[in-house]
């Protein structure tokens, strides 16, 4: 089983600091947007939050299997500082990019109509 090299280690410091410093004033938190993940991806799968399509959800796997892949594009053997910079911007890109679909998706959720049942009695 390979092990989490210094490079991916720094691409998941970027990424990490993406994600902790990218929250503003009255957004959700981390832990809201951790827990709002699952929904987003069923919701996405199932049609029922359009705002995530096919294309975007596809290079969000994709650069989550570019990070945790052992074998990469750009070795660092031959360019030090590119094969660094690659999985470091793609970690960024998704940092980011998970910022603002998790703040959309709860920010849908939140205009949804809300259904409550309430008590029946026979």
């Amino acid at each position: 089983m390979p092990s989490i090299g210094p490079r991916r280690m720094a691409a998941l410091h970027a990424l990490w600091r993406a994600l902790s410093q990218g929250s503003r004033p009255g957004a959700p938190g981390f832990g809201e947007r951790l827990r709002a993940l699952p929904r987003l991806l069923r919701g996405a799968v199932s049609g029922a939050y359009p705002q995530l399509g096919w294309g975007r959800l596809t290079m969000f796997l994709l650069a989550i299997a570019y990070i945790v892949s052992p074998v990469d594009f750009v070795p660092e053997l031959f360019i030090p500082l590119l094969g660094l910079g690659d999985d470091a911007a793609v970690a960024l890109w998704l940092g980011g990019a998970f910022l603002v679909e998790t703040e959309r998706f709860i920010e849908w959720e939140r205009q949804q109509p809300t259904v409550i049942e309430g008590d029946r009695k026979r």
